[in-house]
């Protein structure tokens, strides 16, 4: 069942998601050579908790026996997403993918970005902004009247274009109640299909972006998710909600 926001709860939902925004400008300012994703995953939960919210990743899973185990979601070079914070040191020339969700008074905000580690090659700058083009392409068709696969044909189209493929296992979501709603909102899909859609939803659009195929392989720790054919990927995500009529960026 798709939930339908009220303005007061968009106004919750845009908190968590302020809270969002600010960690992964945080993030950025501390991204560089040497430094461990564990020690990014240390400074983002200090500053979720510093205003109150709470890691929304932290202990999120269908599995008891294993929970996710950190508050970011760290993604290097050929992991796509999911990948584990630990003491492995960020090196020249890597991108990181950093996924954080925030819940503050019952409400979610998600959001990721995808980082350079100093100075990377053309391919991964080329493959970054393309990701992050195809997001703002996927937000400009979250109209009410539109479907959502024109949102997901949208990003597929941009991708590409550009040589590019999107991931096809995982998809966008929506977002708020809870950390993960309905729709699904895949990256591919034929336009003027899906469901409409409404004023009052709230979606996190995030292109997953691979560099060769598609197709990806899930990690033995239950979580990380790698391309298949060891090429990099990239992945840019916004909470948006639909108000009077049109998209609104909620983590920017």
């Amino acid at each position: 069942m798709v939930r339908i926001k009220t303005k007061d709860e968009i106004e919750l939902i845009r908190e968590s998601c302020r809270i969002v925004a600010d960690v992964l400008k945080l993030v950025a300012t501390h991204i560089r050579p040497g430094v461990t994703t564990l020690e990014l995953d240390r400074l983002a939960e200090d500053y979720i908790r510093s205003f109150g919210g709470a890691p929304a990743f932290k202990g999120y899973g269908h599995k008891k026996s294993n929970l996710f185990p950190a508050t970011l979601c760290t993604s290097i070079n050929d992991v796509v997403v999911h990948g584990i914070p630990s003491k492995r040191a960020l090196r020249e020339g890597d991108i990181v993918s950093v996924d954080v969700g925030v819940r503050k008074e019952g409400f979610f905000g998600d959001g990721a970005c995808t980082f350079a580690v100093g100075e990377i090659s053309d391919g991964k700058k080329l493959l970054m902004k393309v990701t992050e083009e195809s997001l703002q392409r996927g937000i400009e068709q979250a109209v009410v009247g539109q479907r959502i696969h024109d949102i997901s044909h949208a990003v597929q189209e941009h991708v590409e274009s550009h040589g590019f493929s999107v991931v096809r296992d995982l998809v966008g979501h929506g977002v708020g109640l809870e950390l993960h709603e309905e729709p699904s909102v895949p990256n591919f899909g034929k336009p003027g299909t899906g469901i409409k859609i409404l004023e009052g939803m709230t979606l996190a659009i995030e292109p997953m972006v691979n560099a060769g195929t598609w197709e990806v392989q899930f990690g033995a720790d239950g979580w990380t998710v790698q391309t298949q054919d060891g090429k990099p990927s990239a992945h840019f995500e916004h909470t948006i909600a639909v108000v009077d009529g049109r998209p609104e960026i909620l983590t920017k």
